[in-house]
């Protein structure tokens, strides 16, 4: 038997255990947070167009600065509220999945650092990378994997927002993690987990554009003045 194969038994195994362990399904509260993220996603998919994110340079014939800035971050959008994004900054203490934005399943929460609660950590089930699953299911073709993979800090929360509420979460140093404009845009170029959503495994697509793209928008965003669509 392969390690592969141990792999994939020790996760579906997991999985049926935990929905023993932590309930039968999400209640009705969670069930209408999670059909607010689904509308809310249906805007965003729509925006993305064919999969790409314009570049910086698409931008110079807005001659007003402040237009221009957030025409940029507006662009920026198209990942922020895709769901591969949503789907981790939950307003909820239990992540989502899918295009649709469901309820985690099996039933996890966040706990106290936002990697999951004792005994059902994150990495309990999502590993180091990707882990593609052969003839199990057509829903789940592979399970998602990080070495950080987490929660967003409930601070961070993007599920339900406006893009411009979303704006003003993300430059807010008392909520973004204590960032700076400029480790923001180091964070949304070069973080290994915002990675992710380009590479998000079998059977999910992936944000729109590239990260270094995604980069040099959020570095021409903040050179404009960091401004925010109306909320």
């Amino acid at each position: 038997m392969t390690s592969t194969t141990i792999l994939k038994r020790r996760l579906a195994g997991l999985a049926l255990a935990a929905s023993f362990i932590l309930g039968a399904g999400p209640s009705p509260a969670q069930e209408n947070v999670s059909q607010t993220a689904r509308a809310a996603s249906s805007a965003a998919l729509a925006d993305a167009g064919a999969g790409s994110l314009k570049s910086v340079a698409d931008f110079d014939p807005i001659a007003d600065e402040t237009e221009r800035s957030i025409a940029i971050f507006e662009e920026t959008g198209k990942v922020l509220q895709d769901p591969r994004c949503v789907n981790c900054h939950p307003r909820g203490d239990s992540p989502l999945q899918g295009d649709e934005m469901a309820l985690h399943e099996p039933p996890v929460v966040r706990g106290a650092a936002n990697f999951g609660a004792p005994g059902m950590m994150c990495n309990t089930c999502h590993g180091a990378e990707n882990v593609e699953i052969v003839a199990q299911t057509e829903d789940i073709q592979s399970i998602p994997g990080n070495p950080n993979w987490h929660l967003a800090p409930i601070e961070m929360a993007w599920e339900g927002k406006t893009l411009g509420e979303i704006c003003e979460q993300i430059k807010d140093e008392n909520r973004n993690g204590g960032k700076t404009l400029a480790e923001l845009v180091e964070h949304m170029a070069k973080d290994d987990l915002v990675g992710w959503g380009w590479n998000p495994g079998e059977g999910r697509e992936p944000v729109p554009g590239t990260q270094e793209q995604f980069g040099q928008l959020y570095e021409a965003w903040v050179a404009t003045g960091a401004h925010c669509p109306a909320a």
